[in-house]
């Protein structure tokens, strides 16, 4: 630990400041949910061009995190998180401010970039933080519960906020929070001074990886409304600029990413395991939502309601439970248990029908699956970065934000076109069972999402299997035995 580093208490109130601002940014993925009708009405959006007031922060967000992470090593990973953390509280003063469509959506977009700045260090700097084995689990189960609930608190505060305020306040309660948890930012974040530019500053393959990725998400989020040409064009297009950045990666002397991270087993094993995952439980709280309303004929309200004991259970596992599972078992154990959980819960939906109810029929495989997200979220976190070097934790920490944005949107995207494509194709049958059915379809392939997972969790990240570093061919890491960063 650098002379810097906070310790004791003040290290705690780092983690507080880091899930803080972690949060305020998860939620702003979906808080604008239940207010873009109002915002439609008030600044004259069509009903085409709306969506952009997400998509304008999805982009840059899931574009610029493997970027930020890398700058995060170079430049100081406090000194990014601040950054980003600036930038974001700004964009969102102008987002409350916003007096036209363009103006929403600038202010969108600084959003999603400021926002990728300050998460993508974030993770790597709750490591730094804390090196023992017992405090990392305590840290790590509770900034994985801001990540996995901050979506349904999102949904549920947009509703508030909206109704009893304006819309504008969705975006202006930010202001608050972001000066406060800068001035404590800067009184106990570690100052770390980065490598330096010069010690990786691989601008060409920045631009290649940040347009392959922004690309990327463009056409994910825009699959629905865009034509088969178009989408094919520019995943093409995409595709190509990131093969252009891996060939970049393997000549250049400085690279942006070193390819020589890929070695470590754990992390490439925890980045699949979490796309997978990931793919399956952004689909799940979209598409519940959608049998919630549009099946059960639920109100707005009513179906943020249901979505409040999944966030408990997972609040209730993260911060209590996992902690001490992890320590006692360690993470490999836990993390499969929890697999285990959110597939059964995921199973357990592919029954629900069309004329069933939310305490009957959703309410226990969501709590099944609220368990076990609270249990594999944290243990996964703790096997992916435990084989990080020291100088590669902020890059780390970005490709573990980079797979969970890229994969989630990817994931929501294809069981939502399944579900869409499967209810279409019902015709003669009453709305409410071509609907359930489309949903029952997506909840199976969700469920082989799940399936996957534990099979690459149980062959790539198990105890004993070699944890191969450059320059430490060879080198395991025991599942309890953290790494002293």
């Amino acid at each position: 630990m650098s002379l810097d580093q906070p310790a004791g208490r003040s290290r705690w109130i780092a983690l507080a400041v880091l899930s803080a601002q972690t949060l305020m940014i998860v939620l702003d993925q979906t808080i604008v949910n239940v207010a873009l009708p109002a915002i439609r009405d008030d600044l004259g959006f069509t009903q085409t061009n709306l969506s952009w007031v997400v998509n304008a922060y999805a982009i840059p967000f899931g574009g610029l995190l493997l970027l930020a992470g890398r700058l995060g090593d170079l430049a100081g990973r406090r000194r990014v998180f601040l950054a980003g953390m600036g930038v974001f509280t700004l964009a969102s003063l102008l987002a409350g401010l916003a007096w036209n469509p363009e103006t929403l959506l600038a202010a969108r977009f600084l959003q999603g970039a400021g926002g990728a700045a300050s998460t993508a260090v974030a993770l790597g700097m709750v490591v730094r933080l804390f090196p023992e084995p017992a405090g990392r689990a305590r840290a790590l189960g509770t900034f994985s519960f801001v990540q996995a609930a901050g979506g349904s608190i999102g949904s549920m505060a947009g509703g508030v906020l909206t109704q009893a305020l304006s819309w504008h306040w969705i975006f202006l309660i930010n202001l608050p929070i972001g000066l406060l948890a800068g001035v404590v930012a800067l009184r106990v974040l570690e100052n770390d001074r980065g490598l330096g530019f010069r010690a990786g500053a691989d601008w060409l393959g920045a631009v290649l990886v940040t347009a392959a990725l922004m690309l990327g998400v463009y056409t994910i989020v825009g699959v629905e409304s865009h034509g088969l040409g178009q989408t094919l064009g520019t995943g093409a297009v995409s595709l190509v600029l990131l093969a252009a950045f891996l060939v970049r990666q393997s000549r250049a002397r400085d690279p942006l990413l070193p390819l020589r991270i890929f070695a470590s087993r754990g992390l490439s094993g925890a980045n699949l395991t979490m796309a997978l995952l990931v793919a399956a439980m952004f689909a799940f709280q979209f598409l519940v939502v959608l049998y919630l309303r549009q099946v059960l004929n639920l109100s707005a309200q009513a179906t943020g309601l249901a979505m409040v004991p999944i966030a408990a259970m997972i609040a209730l596992v993260s911060l209590a439970v996992s902690p001490r599972v992890s320590t006692r078992f360690g993470d490999f154990r836990v993390l499969l248990a929890g697999l285990v959980s959110i597939g059964g819960g995921l199973a357990w939906l592919t029954r629900v029908p069309a004329d069933g109810s939310y305490a009957a029929d959703v309410l226990a495989p969501t709590l099944a699956m609220g368990l076990g997200f609270g249990l594999a979220m944290p243990a996964l976190m703790g096997l992916g970065m435990r084989d990080a070097r020291p100088e590669d934790t902020g890059l780390a920490s970005g490709l573990f934000n980079t797979t969970q944005q890229v994969a989630g949107a990817l994931g929501l995207s294809v069981l939502a076109v399944l579900a869409a494509t499967r209810t279409g194709s019902l015709t003669g049958v009453p709305a409410a069972e071509a609907l359930t059915s489309g949903y029952r379809l997506a909840f199976w392939v969700g469920t082989g999402l799940v399936a996957a997972a534990f099979v690459v969790a149980a062959v790539m990240l198990r105890p004993g299997v070699a944890a191969r570093r450059t320059g430490e061919p060879g080198a395991t890491v025991p599942d309890r035995a953290l790494p002293q960063l």
